[in-house]
């Protein structure tokens, strides 16, 4: 998956604007403009497409954080130069303060079975015996069964994953 891909499933789920994104970049001490965000949002085929890096794509995970959560007592977010599903995936279980449990169900939702032990395998250290990356598909079901949970009109949920185009 593309961080431009991430960003736009998460853009739907939560039904945001583009002044809405803008804020949450702003949160984490990113000045953006519309025209930048409606660049990083465009199909991956328009002219005026404009790839997000890893380090953008976690700024604005650290600031949905801190939409969601509240800031948090310690200095500013740690923004990442490089970013893999396994960050992201966990960005957004914090974001949407979601224990194991709670993330198996929206798994289960999105059609995909994951045990309690699998699932902790993608947030232990890289060095453990146990870690294990997580993969595309494991991602693009955690964000589709988010889409599920939170999108107002659950109808257009599944839509939207088939508009996409995404393998």
């Amino acid at each position: 998956m593309t961080n431009n891909d991430i960003l736009r499933r998460i853009r739907y789920t939560l039904d945001l604007d583009d002044d809405r994104m803008m804020a949450i970049f702003a949160l984490a001490d990113l000045q953006t403009s519309r025209a930048q965000v409606s660049d990083w949002l465009k199909k991956d085929d328009d002219p005026a497409f404009q790839a997000l890096s890893d380090r953008r794509l976690a700024i604005y995970l650290n600031g949905l954080i801190i939409d969601r959560r509240g800031p948090n007592d310690r200095q500013g977010p740690d923004h990442e130069n490089r970013l893999n599903n396994n960050l992201i995936f966990n960005k957004l279980k914090i974001a949407f303060d979601l224990k194991a449990d709670s993330v198996l169900e929206i798994m289960e939702l999105s059609g995909f079975h994951l045990s309690k032990h699998e699932l902790s395998a993608f947030f232990r250290k890289p060095t453990h015996k146990n870690y294990r990356d997580c993969k595309d598909q494991v991602l693009r079901k955690f964000l589709q069964g988010l889409q599920i949970k939170y999108r107002e009109d659950t109808d257009s949920a599944s839509a939207f994953e088939w508009k996409q185009n995404t393998p």
